[in-house]
């Protein structure tokens, strides 16, 4: 058997390395550069094939844009172009009319984009929503992002706010297109650092009753500018009704309006807490304006008469305020 296997199943030893070899076993011809140049082109064609694949399926993908809105500036430039006032107490703003408006125009301008959200930047005490930015935060396509608010009623942490959420949604990619409505110098950054990854964005402004409102620097930073008018601001903007006091009685005496300081002092201090306290206190005892407007405003709700033209009552008034807040320290 062995023999005949031998017979059937022939071998020879290579010349070369001395290894055994079938006779079925020939050595590969070696690839001529003509081979080698169709290859080479067949596999350009694959890779071009799944270009133009990932190519079509882009294409189809549609861009995406925010909006982003600095609410302590649409407040202080709609309020002062409307009512000739920046204080939000003396107007009323619709925000749910007023972000669909830019909802509305968005959709214009970004005519092939689709709308991620509506980014609604306050300020508020501690962090806590007021009854207003409650509503606006149940709106659909909205996320209200709130910084804090300070003794003097500035807004703290609103621009690092806006930096971080424009420059995370272009990092991943989310939004091609953002729409900023502000006028802060601070957000010149936020521009910069959504522009690095390649979005693009655009400064929305409110119309300014008199010079600008809005920084040099980030006019120059952005890619593009529109600015709403009165005509556009006007529906979203209302007067609120002044109420007046009549002089039906007896002026209030010095020692009842210095009571009401001091109860209006514990509230605002049980409020804000000690560290608004602690920013006040170096300015005795003169009170930032918007503090002492909102005091002269409660305390004429509590005493139902005005204390305008009463210098001297205004005067106990402050009196009692900073005595209860002295006192707490």
């Amino acid at each position: 058997m062995a023999t005949g296997c031998a017979r059937l199943c022939p071998v020879r030893h290579d010349a070369d390395n001395g290894q055994r070899m079938d006779d079925s076993q020939e050595p590969q011809s070696a690839q001529t550069p003509h081979d080698f140049a169709a290859q080479l082109d067949r596999k350009l064609d694959h890779t071009n094939e799944l270009l133009q694949r990932m190519l079509a399926e882009v294409a189809k993908t549609p861009s995406t844009h925010a909006i982003f809105v600095d609410a302590g500036y649409v407040y202080a430039a709609a309020g002062l172009l409307v009512t000739g006032t920046e204080d939000r107490r003396s107007f009323d703003l619709d925000a749910e009319g007023l972000i669909e408006a830019f909802i509305d125009k968005a959709r214009t301008i970004f005519a092939d984009s689709r709308l991620l959200r509506v980014y609604w930047y306050d300020g508020a005490r501690r962090r806590i929503h007021t009854p207003e930015q409650q509503s606006i935060a149940e709106l659909p396509d909205v996320k209200v992002r709130l910084g804090n608010l300070n003794a003097n009623n500035q807004q703290k942490g609103v621009d690092s706010l806006i930096r971080s959420d424009l420059e995370s949604l272009a990092r991943h990619r989310a939004i091609s297109d953002a729409a900023l409505i502000g006028g802060d110098e601070d957000l010149v950054s936020a521009v910069e650092a959504a522009q690095g990854y390649g979005a693009r964005v655009h400064l929305w402004g409110i119309e300014a009753a008199e010079g600008r409102n809005q920084a040099e620097p980030l006019l120059w930073e952005v890619d593009s500018q529109r600015t709403f008018d009165l005509d556009f601001c006007k529906p979203y903007v209302t007067r609120r009704p002044v109420t007046m006091y009549e002089h039906e009685g007896p002026a209030p005496s010095r020692e009842d309006v210095r009571f009401v300081g001091a109860r209006i002092a514990a509230t605002w201090l049980s409020e804000r807490g000690r560290a608004a306290l602690a920013d006040l206190l170096p300015g005795h005892p003169y009170l930032p304006g918007p503090v002492d407007q909102d005091l002269l405003i409660e305390a004429e709700r509590l005493l139902q008469y005005s204390l305008r033209g009463h210098a001297d009552l205004r005067r106990s008034l402050r009196d009692g305020f900073w005595q209860h807040l002295q006192s707490q320290y």
